[in-house]
């Protein structure tokens, strides 16, 4: 895996328990990438004005031409690096007309921030994770997606398109999914770890061997798991007591990694890790991946249209062409997350499945999973949790 696929889910530095964290905080997965809370609300009510949004969110969708020259459009595409072929755009130009340049960002917020600034952002189509894409929907920033132009939408598994942040993919198309869980070595754990309290009170052979993320909805998650509360609770005592949790859970940790746990399992340096399944390296034979028994998240990273894009009709055949079997095949075989389309899952080496297990797990235990969505009022409590459990 390469360190640019790092920043598909957060730029957070590596950091020991004595250092602050650095990276921002997602209303989300977290999570997986900043402007604060306050700014992205100021972002948003701007953008409103902008762009014609209602207070009751959802844009009405623009007429399209389903038989426009696309030759004459092009498009500008916002990713995380390293989270689509280099080659794609060329490919696409070949295939289609349009002519893509591609920008990257490192974080979630990042891109908001572009997004909700009040005025054009020239992007006319952006990689973000759902409750991002929600949050763009329900202030009317976003372009309904037109299935008629988006015929692969049939490739999607039908749990595809029962995600809680946007049922029935009315504004987001879904490019990769996948769930968080414990990572760990089977020669060092001297045991089969199954819940998520083996990460936060850890037996005393894994004392200061195991590591947990910091990005705000990944840090919360495995105390409210394991709380049996929800990922995506509001309710104050609740995350009080999450908090608490988790300030008793760092006197054991090595540390706080969203980026380098994989390799530190390696090194024997940690045994026992929170980790995205794509990110857990099964191909090392000491090394599996389980689902805690009190259950996890399921993230989901998107595709969406900007309501201000002038190349709609380029946009949709964009998501279309990525949606073509052996094009979104690439992101399962190199970022090594599943992707949401059955038709390209089904191509998968079958030797990439023996050594990365985690790419078996069918649609239906993913949403047996719970989906984050957008925390609305409550994202400063989680952002203040986060920082002052991995701040000192």
């Amino acid at each position: 895996m390469s360190l640019a696929h790092v920043d598909v889910h957060c730029n957070t530095p590596v950091h020991y328990l004595d250092s602050r964290q650095e990276c921002g905080v997602l209303a989300f997965r977290s999570s997986r990438r900043t402007a604060g809370p306050a700014v992205l609300a100021a972002g948003l009510v701007l953008a409103l004005t902008a762009c014609g949004g209602g207070a009751d969110g959802t844009a009405t969708p623009d007429t399209l031409d389903p038989n426009a020259d696309l030759s004459t459009q092009k498009l500008t595409v916002s990713n995380w690096d390293g989270y689509m072929p280099e080659d794609l755009p060329a490919k696409f130009k070949a295939a289609a007309g349009p002519t893509v340049t591609v920008t990257k960002h490192a974080t979630n917020e990042e891109v908001m921030a572009k997004l909700t600034a009040g005025a054009d952002s020239g992007i006319d189509v952006a990689f973000v994770s759902g409750q991002f894409a929600q949050a763009l929907a329900e202030q009317g920033l976003l372009e309904p997606v037109h299935a008629d132009l988006v015929p692969n939408l049939k490739n999607l598994y039908p749990e595809a398109r029962q995600l809680a942040y946007d049922n029935g993919n009315k504004y987001s198309v879904p490019y990769t999914w996948g769930t968080t869980g414990l990572c760990y070595r089977t020669d060092l754990t001297g045991y089969t770890p199954d819940s998520w309290e083996d990460l936060l009170s850890p037996k005393p052979q894994l004392v200061k061997k195991v590591t947990m993320m910091a990005t705000e909805r990944w840090l919360m998650l495995p105390a409210q798991k394991a709380l049996n509360f929800s990922a995506n609770t509001t309710d104050a005592e609740q995350l009080e007591q999450v908090k608490q949790k988790l300030l008793t859970a760092k006197k054991t940790l090595l540390a706080y990694d969203d980026t380098t746990f994989g390799d530190r399992l390696k090194s024997g340096e940690a045994a026992l890790v929170e980790a995205w399944d794509g990110w857990c390296p099964t191909d090392d034979p000491k090394i599996k991946f389980v689902v805690p028994k009190e259950g996890s998240d399921l993230w989901v990273d998107t595709m969406v249209i900007l309501k201000t894009s002038k190349n709609k009709e380029a946009a949709h055949a964009f998501i279309n062409y990525i949606l073509d079997a052996d094009n979104h095949r690439w992101a399962a075989e190199n970022i090594l997350y599943k992707v949401p389309n059955s038709a390209a899952m089904a191509k998968i080496d079958a030797k990439l499945l023996e050594t990365h297990p985690q790419l078996t797990m069918t649609p239906a235990e993913l949403l047996t999973q719970e989906v984050p969505v957008d925390l609305g009022d409550a994202a400063p409590a989680y952002t203040r949790i986060a920082t002052e459990v991995s701040a000192g």
